[in-house]
């Protein structure tokens, strides 16, 4: 479940792919595979989701670490970066991380 509450303090990574039509899906499931196989285990991990585009051609993944130290640290470690290179190769993406600046929640529905 992803968190976004202010006072939780994780950062989050929005990291927007673009990628060929017909290789959508495939991203998508490295991108899977890599957060389950890798991000999970490590320490600071918070939540990972996968969107894609009805376009064919974006994917993104907004990832939430404890803190700064954490992503940085899932960034070196060599896991990672093995699955990294395999995507890297096969899409272009546009990464940053971002703090909570405002959270909000639907209100509760009535009875």
């Amino acid at each position: 479940m992803t968190t976004t509450a202010k006072s939780d303090a994780p950062v989050t990574l929005i990291n927007v792919f673009t990628v060929s039509h017909h290789l959508q899906q495939r991203l998508v499931d490295m991108l899977v595979e890599v957060k389950d196989q890798v991000m999970k285990r490590l320490p600071g991990f918070v939540s990972a989701n996968i969107h894609k585009s009805p376009d064919g051609v974006r994917v993104v993944n907004y990832a939430q670490w404890r803190s700064t130290e954490d992503f940085e640290a899932m960034m070196a470690d060599p896991a990672t970066q093995a699955h990294m290179t395999s995507i890297e190769a096969l899409a272009g993406y546009d990464a940053h991380l971002y703090v909570i600046a405002d959270s909000g929640s639907s209100p509760s529905p009535q009875a």
